[in-house]
């Protein structure tokens, strides 16, 4: 039975522009929310706005468009109850052949962003109607990958502190929500900030759309994590019980597909 309905919950949404936080934000206005949609691509958040959605350009990054971005949620909604943490970027590569650079800008984007966002929406959620924070995170960040440590790496840090703070805000009525899709329909490989290496061959996909309904259900149920496709939760099961099986597997589908580093070792 769910617990929390998301007709009139004021949302912030974060990394709105494209693939699930774009899917998402609609999902969640044509459930009665009312949403302000944030990301760095103006053109694609206007096409948003005949939707009922509300846009505002800003860099998750950068802590003023941090505070913006917040700013205009509050004073559009008059207030917030749901802050979704979706902005997010990627890369692939050999860990030992990519720079420090390619680390340093998926962990700003993907990690300290995020907290920093979360940090400064507490005060707001706390006077919020069922308050909640939602962190789109990765099966990535339940089991590390060849040619995607960085990103691994920053998504198992958003786990981290999602479990860290969620007793924390427990007493004060916030409560916390992991996300972890597993192979998704988006642009999210296109996008990447890094392509060094090759990639393995992706099953089927889920639709953005899927994911965020799934979502949707996720608030509404009042969950605290959920992974999502088949292959994802029997890669979570696995790794739990079988590690040393997925090492195994990971490592030969990683000798099988490796290509040449494309620069020599730094």
């Amino acid at each position: 039975m769910a617990t929390r309905t998301l007709a009139g919950k004021r949302i912030l949404v974060t990394g709105a522009s494209q693939g699930i936080g774009r899917a998402f934000a609609l999902e969640a206005a044509n459930r009665g929310a009312k949403v302000v949609a944030t990301a760095r691509n103006t053109e694609a958040l206007q096409e948003l706005e005949p939707s009922g959605i509300a846009t505002v350009t800003g860099d998750v990054v950068e802590p003023a468009d941090r505070a913006a971005m917040l700013g205009f949620a509050v004073e559009r909604l008059g207030g917030l109850d749901i802050l979704v943490n979706n902005a997010g970027i990627g890369a692939t590569g050999h860990f030992g052949d990519t720079g420090p650079e390619t680390l340093r800008r998926i962990l700003e984007v993907n990690f300290f962003a995020l907290a920093e966002l979360t940090r400064l929406g507490i005060p707001e959620l706390q006077k919020g109607v069922q308050p909640l924070i939602v962190n789109v995170s990765s099966i990535f960040g339940r089991r590390g990958f060849p040619r995607y440590s960085e990103y691994c790496a920053s998504k198992f840090a958003v786990q981290g502190l999602s479990d860290a703070i969620r007793p924390e805000l427990w007493k004060l009525g916030i409560g916390v929500l992991v996300v972890n899709p597993g192979p998704t329909e988006t642009a999210f490989q296109e996008n990447m900030v890094e392509r060094a290496a090759g990639t393995p061959k992706a099953g089927r996909r889920m639709p953005a759309a899927t994911v965020a309904r799934a979502m949707c259900r996720a608030i509404e149920h009042d969950k605290a994590e959920i992974t999502l496709t088949g292959i994802g939760r029997a890669l979570v099961l696995a790794n739990r019980f079988a590690p040393w099986a997925v090492d195994w597997y990971l490592g030969r589908e990683y000798r099988r597909t490796r290509i040449a580093p494309r620069t020599a070792p730094r």
